[in-house]
């Protein structure tokens, strides 16, 4: 029997990320010879492939907890009635949550977990809830509630294989959408909680926006939280926002902002967006070819393993006819295009358009505007968009 011949498009095992993304990458081994000649130990190679190794085997139940926040019961006896689920669980043999405490003036219960949660465990969980009979009762509004971990470490090998896949220069900086990554986990276990007014699976990315207060260094440790907002009809379904905050020794020095889209039958009453005329896209100063082994490692080296990212089977069961790039790639990409001009502080602000097909070739263009960037990424045949964005 004839060998079917692999097809140029598809990934081999004996090709590198450097090969496979255009870009100033640098290979992983690089990263541990920096390590070794600092006398810093090399860490363990299972440290290296996803966060779950942040992450013990079990994760908190969330939708217990949650069930608190649904009570109409007066915020003194909701606050105990929670500290009360935080001891079942513990007695549960679960690791214990410290007792949560009300925060901000949106009056927001504060869950502090031990550690970063496993996000193969939260997706699992969100595939099950999709299934007819196992999800559970969605709330009207965004849960008044705060998720909180402290002490997150950051991994350098771990940040150089970021690098790697997303074309940053390798250095103890950390880029500003790394700590979207870090702190993903916590984000998705907010998420994925059966109350969450929006189902993780069939979510759509539209929007992100981060803000560098002073840049992170390799050697720190980032405390995180996370809640959502502002939860809003569009005419596809309903979006909303969720925060994610980084703080070292008690100073914020990043927040990232995602918008997600709900999509929902027969939905309507949010603004329409502009019909008009597309127009035509900026000259390109670089071209990239994006091929699916961009899908899979930017999945292992960032934990989100949304199967429309990795699977064609995946793509095809919500729609898309081949995986599709993440949009937190795409715009990592973008930034990594103009690393060498960013300042100290700064924002950086996306709105995602169309898909990233996997695989496809995408031109990038950037242009100086009001003392910062405006930079859009489109298609390179059809000039189709992909993402528009600016650095301010």
């Amino acid at each position: 029997m004839a060998r079917r011949k692999q097809r140029p498009e598809e990934p081999a095992e004996e090709l590198s990320v450097h090969e496979l993304i255009e870009g100033p990458t640098q290979d992983l081994t690089s990263a541990r010879a920096a390590l070794a000649a600092r006398g810093a130990p090399e860490p363990p190679v299972e440290a290296t492939q996803d966060l779950s190794a942040l992450a013990g085997d079990r994760t908190q139940d969330l939708s217990a907890l949650a069930d608190d926040l649904t009570q109409d019961a007066p915020a003194g006896d909701r606050t105990r009635d929670l500290s009360g689920a935080a001891a079942a669980v513990a007695a549960g043999g679960a690791a214990t949550l410290t007792a949560p405490e009300r925060t901000g003036p949106e009056g927001r219960l504060r869950i502090d977990l031990p550690r970063l949660p496993a996000p193969g465990a939260l997706y699992r969980r969100a595939l099950l809830g999709a299934l007819p009979g196992m999800g559970g009762r969605r709330r009207p509004d965004v849960p008044a509630v705060e998720l909180g971990v402290t002490g997150v470490p950051v991994d350098p090998a771990h940040l150089a294989d970021y690098d790697r896949v997303c074309g940053f220069r390798l250095a103890d900086r950390l880029p500003a959408t790394y700590l979207h990554v870090l702190g993903f986990p916590l984000s998705l276990r907010l998420m994925t909680a059966p109350e969450f007014p929006i189902p993780l699976t069939g979510v759509v990315h539209v929007a992100n926006r981060i803000t560098v207060h002073r840049p992170v260094e390799v050697g720190e440790t980032v405390d995180f939280r996370t809640y959502a907002e502002n939860l809003r009809p569009h005419e596809r379904g309903r979006q909303l926002d969720v925060v994610l905050v980084g703080s070292v020794g008690g100073e914020e020095v990043w927040r990232g902002v995602s918008t997600y889209l709900g999509k929902e039958r027969g939905a309507g009453g949010g603004p329409r967006p502009d019909r008009g005329d597309r127009p035509t896209p900026p000259a390109a100063s670089a071209q990239w070819r994006v091929t699916p082994r961009v899908g899979t490692d930017y999945a292992r080296v960032s934990g989100d393993h949304n199967p429309i990212h990795t699977s064609k089977l995946g793509a095809r069961l919500f729609g898309f006819p081949r995986p599709i790039a993440h949009g937190m790639w795409s715009k990592a990409r973008c930034l990594a295009a103009l690393e060498s001009r960013l300042p100290e502080a700064y924002t950086v602000e996306v709105a995602f358009k169309l898909p990233v097909p996997l695989p496809s070739t995408v031109a990038f263009s950037a242009s100086g505007a009001g003392g910062g960037w405006d930079f859009a990424l489109h298609d390179a045949r059809q000039g189709r968009p992909h993402l528009v964005g600016t650095v301010r």
